[in-house]
């Protein structure tokens, strides 16, 4: 007399990864594969993101830190804001006050969704404004004193 029972002489149902059962082995197949092709796809993305977003607001132009602080400089509408690097280890999220904590100059229209006050960045065109910046630094440091 056999003790074992038919599913345990069945190498087809014996095969299956644990947890799928013979009826759903074919849709879990394909959702192994479908999962594996959107990890590799999303992995590809971030590595194409960061260099393709630092050519089009200005690198090698700019360098990282001066495109970081430009931006911090259109977000706010504050020229004195600056990115700090090598970023302190007790800087958020760490410790210490968020980032760009009491600024109170970003001219954003505050709502259920949030409208902000500057236009989108083109192509390279932190390098522009950056210019136009330092122009009217040196204008303004070469003007006479007002008498």
């Amino acid at each position: 007399m056999s003790t074992s029972t038919p599913a345990a002489n069945d190498p087809a149902k014996t095969d299956l990864p644990l947890g799928t059962t013979a009826p759903y082995a074919r849709m879990h197949k394909w959702l192994r594969r479908a999962i594996f092709v959107c990890l590799f796809a999303l992995v590809i993305e971030g590595a194409f993101t960061v260099p393709a977003l630092a050519l089009w607001y200005g690198w090698p132009t700019l360098s990282f830190t001066e495109i970081c602080s430009e931006l911090m400089k259109v977000r706010y509408s504050d020229d004195t804001l600056e990115c700090e690097h090598p970023y302190p280890l007790s800087g958020p999220p760490f410790g210490g006050p968020p980032e760009a904590a009491g600024q109170k100059t970003a001219r954003d229209d505050w709502g259920i969704q949030p409208k902000p006050g500057w236009d989108r960045i083109g192509f390279r065109e932190l390098i522009q404004i950056r210019d136009d910046r330092v122009a009217r630094q040196e204008a303004a440091q070469q003007a006479p004193p007002p008498r």
